[in-house]
């Protein structure tokens, strides 16, 4: 088995690890295929409620598609448009209907860049950084990262980032909404895992379907989306008895009081 992907379980919680530090975790075709392995097992994994997804090493989260590979190989750079979730590293985590914490704790850049978008909650460490680098190397992005981006954090800032190839810092990250925390290196695997913790904790059909209808909205319009939440909300909440829903309430209500 390849350890280009490390899969620990504990608690409900994957933590799943890009292993290639000496080269800082770039992707090569045998991570795609063994990160494809790793996602359809957590998936599948009853045990796992939520996953966090980070990389080996505090250089890099990664460094994106394998250079020396991408010399190498011929037609090697058609991954950059794969639709195999085994040759595609962001259709491999879309194959997760789980949460997906990513844990930047380096450089994410270009296809890393994506990589990171394809999660559902962002944390970084202080010395992460992003980069857009496809126009300097002639690369039309092929994982996302032209259409996610400007809708997370603005379309000229994505634009900044996309024409200048220049790296963003954890913090401005923060600022600019591209990421949800931000913490020394030795906090952010703490941080994720009390997240996933919490996600953890939820009804896990419940927190699947939530997730597919948040996703499934995103990619839609405003009114589209909302159309999509009216459907899905009749359908489902004609289904909830009231006593459930008070019962729940009264744990919501203690659970607030908890983190007072």
């Amino acid at each position: 088995m390849s350890d280009t992907v490390l899969l620990e379980i504990s608690d409900g919680i994957a933590t799943v690890t890009l292993n290639r530090p000496q080269a800082m975790n770039a992707i090569s075709r045998e991570l795609r295929r063994r990160l494809y392995e790793v996602m359809r097992e957590v998936d599948a994994n009853d045990a796992v409620r939520a996953v966090i997804l980070t990389g080996a090493g505090e250089r890099a989260f990664t460094a994106g598609l394998d250079l020396k590979e991408l010399g190498s190989e011929e037609g090697a750079l058609g991954s950059a448009n794969a639709t195999d979730p085994a040759d595609n590293p962001v259709k491999a985590i879309e194959v997760c209907r789980k949460p997906v914490i990513g844990a930047i704790n380096g450089v994410a850049i270009t296809g890393g860049f994506e990589v990171a978008l394809a999660c559902d909650v962002l944390v970084a460490s202080s010395n992460a950084r992003f980069a857009d680098t496809h126009a300097r190397v002639g690369i039309v992005p092929g994982w996302g990262l032209s259409q996610k981006l400007s809708r997370m954090i603005g379309i000229s800032r994505a634009k900044e980032l996309a024409f200048t190839g220049n790296f963003l810092d954890a913090q401005t990250a923060l600022a600019w909404g591209l990421v949800n925390h931000v913490v020394a290196s030795d906090e952010l695997l703490p941080l994720a895992r009390k997240l996933a913790s919490d996600m953890a904790s939820i009804d896990p059909a419940f927190l699947a379907k939530y997730k597919a209808l948040i996703d499934e909205g995103y990619a839609a319009s405003f009114g589209e989306g909302m159309a999509i939440e009216a459907r899905v909300s009749s359908a489902a909440n004609s289904a909830v008895a009231r006593e459930e829903i008070e019962a729940r309430r009264a744990a919501v209500q203690e659970r607030g009081r908890g983190q007072n």
